[in-house]
């Protein structure tokens, strides 16, 4: 487990994390829209699921340890889970539906060629009583 390092500003920093990222931040605002989270809830989703416990997420916010706690039951309440770990799935299936929507909501234009050769209607007026 790695430690945190302490800058001179008294600010605590992450420790050295791969560069993998399970959600872009269009998917994260997707999935704060979807939630109704607020911003600091989606803060402390963000940490849990880069593998943070509540001890270093509290170091890093510089807030108390029941505090992340409370955030991160209201979060379980609004995803209807019960762990941190069916959270992360729950997000990542979730950015899979936003991806499924993306591509169904903007599905390629095509024009066959039966299209292009329709003939514009003609309007007759027939102006007999």
């Amino acid at each position: 487990m790695q430690r945190f390092k302490k800058n001179k500003n008294l600010n605590y920093t992450l420790p050295q994390q791969s560069n993998i990222t399970l959600l872009d931040e269009k998917q994260w605002s997707y999935i704060r829209k979807l939630y109704r989270m607020t911003a600091r809830e989606l803060q402390i989703a963000k940490l849990v699921c880069k593998g943070l416990n509540n001890a270093e997420i509290a170091k890093i916010l510089n807030i108390r340890h029941g505090t992340v706690k409370t955030h991160l039951r209201n979060v379980y309440r609004r995803v209807r889970v019960r762990s941190k770990i069916l959270m992360l799935l729950q997000f990542i299936g979730d950015a899979k539906n936003l991806s499924a929507i993306h591509v169904v909501a903007n599905p390629p234009i095509t024009i066959s060629s039966t299209e292009q050769q329709t003939s514009t209607p003609t309007i007759s007026a027939d102006k007999s009583s």
